[in-house]
């Protein structure tokens, strides 16, 4: 990045309008991870009204993790093309519009047509944003300041997606599911004149290009993966389900391929042979993997096991808020002092043993046993998320993080999307003898199982590959000649 667009996107150090890009970046992205877990108190309510089948409710929620996942590189290029502020705007205006979509939703046959489409395009517009923003932030404040900044922007938005639950809980009970999906409206329209006012840049990337096989082979590799993984909780290991992962694997495999080999290519893979960004991208999936499936499934096993309305279900989910608030600030602080193992594997080893006290306590049917577990996932979740996104974006140089961005929310994207599809899959196999209801407490408690073995991979890989030291923005990873760098937005 030169110094002119540096001052550009921050003004010099010190310039108080490096707070006004991250209110903006951190209110979008909050928006975002808002509507991974906002629907989940209301599935229930909105399953009875839209005729949605367990299946269906999952897709409900993975249509819109799936989109997020295939296309958020697809986000970094379109930044390239268009102009940061211009992609940004794009992704918010379509995300807006599809959540009015979501809330339209018919009752009747179109119903779970039309509300799994529409959290389809959530996605993508999704997929627009997350990209720039992480690269904005990181650029927007020195290597001093950056631990405490996205703290601030990846905290913040953490505690909405923990906070999905009571807001969903909230609107669902006392106005309509409906609203789940309208409140996305006055959100978009105050991030767009936000990003109107905060110095964003609009910079292209000349000689930008975007190959449509290679996007067609990413969507239709993850989409066929995570339908053939679902499935097999429905229907086992069945012939159609077995030609599914192969061809979505397949593609997949492909298009790393065309990775590879590509000189400007829609994902830079290359990007994994710096060990500290590999680790950190990885660990980050890991923990979206069982976080996504812990949220989802503990709502359902609320009102369904529990008998809680959507507001007492959305309020039961405070012992998991409130701890992971204040520990994200401390992860922040840590990660400043010291770098990215103590407060990551510190945070792991709590959200693997939190989970483990969380699960033995949900076949006893009782809330108040299980939240010093919750509580326990809280803190690790605080100390761990935002740590592995600064300290894989700190690794690269200026003009690499949009791709960074790009690689580290498609990795993390892809985890939660498998979390639901591989812990749906364990939670509807092991109560196929339970019709009419989601899941039972052995089931729902063995998805959880899945979830804390994920915490605990994360935290091998961790241990194997973080850093020991705090990263300079050094640039460790070459690009191919002829590459062309996101230098727009940081």
């Amino acid at each position: 990045m030169t110094e002119d667009l540096r001052q550009r996107v921050a003004g010099i150090p010190g310039d108080p309008r490096r707070w006004l890009v991250l209110v903006a970046m951190t209110g979008s992205l909050s928006m975002i991870m808002l509507d991974q877990t906002v629907v989940s108190v209301a599935l229930p309510t909105m399953g009875r009204e839209l005729s949605l089948d367990p299946a269906a409710q999952q897709w409900v929620v993975n249509a819109y993790v799936l989109a997020l996942a295939a296309l958020v590189a697809l986000g970094g290029k379109a930044a390239d093309l268009l102009g940061p502020r211009r992609a940004f705007r794009s992704g918010v205006t379509l995300f807006f519009l599809a959540s009015v979509g979501c809330g339209l939703a018919p009752a009747g046959p179109l119903g779970e047509a039309t509300i799994i489409a529409c959290r389809t395009l959530q996605g993508a517009g999704a997929a627009l944003m997350v990209p720039v923003s992480g690269a904005i932030v990181i650029a927007a404040f020195g290597p001093g300041e950056r631990g405490r900044a996205m703290a601030l922007y990846a905290g913040i938005s953490q505690v909405f997606v923990a906070l999905g639950p009571l807001i969903g809980g909230l609107l669902t009970e006392y106005v309509s599911w409906r609203a789940v999906f309208f409140l996305n409206v006055p959100v978009g329209i105050a991030t767009l004149v936000l990003v109107a006012i905060a110095p964003v840049p609009a910079r292209r990337v000349p000689g930008t290009r975007v190959r449509p096989l290679d996007v067609l082979l990413v969507v239709a590799g993850l989409a066929l993966t995570t339908v053939a993984i679902q499935g097999a909780g429905a229907d086992g290991a069945s012939a159609p389900v077995l030609a599914l992962l192969a061809v979505g694997l397949a593609a997949t495999g492909w298009f790393v391929v065309r990775q590879l080999r590509a000189p400007d290519p829609l994902i830079h893979v290359r990007l994994f042979a710096d060990r500290g960004f590999t680790g950190a991208a990885v660990v980050t999936g890991f923990v979206q993997f069982g976080l996504l499936g812990l949220v989802l499934y503990s709502s359902i096993y609320l009102q369904e096991l529990l008998a809680f309305g959507p507001m007492q279900a959305g309020l039961a989910v405070l012992p998991l808020i409130l701890p992971l608030t204040l520990a994200a600030q401390i992860g922040g602080r840590w990660f400043d002092r010291a770098g990215v193992r103590g407060p990551v594997l510190t945070g792991l080893v709590l959200c693997a043993v939190g989970t483990v006290a969380w699960m033995l306590a949900l076949p006893g049917l009782h809330y108040a046993i299980q939240t010093p577990g919750m509580a326990l996932v809280g803190v690790g979740l605080g100390l761990t998320l935002s740590p592995t996104n600064t300290d894989a974006l700190s690794r690269v140089a200026d003009t690499e993080r949009t791709q960074a961005s790009g690689v580290v929310q498609t990795v993390r994207q892809l985890g939660g999307t498998l979390g639901i599809a591989v812990i749906g899959a364990v939670v509807i196999s092991a109560d196929a003898d339970a019709p009419g209801r989601t899941a039972a407490p052995a089931g729902i408690a063995a998805g959880f199982a899945v979830a804390a073995g994920a915490f605990v991979l994360a935290a091998l890989v961790g241990a194997l590959l973080l850093a020991r030291r705090v990263p300079g923005p050094t640039g460790t990873v070459k690009l191919p000649a002829g590459t062309n760098p996101s230098v727009g937005p940081g």
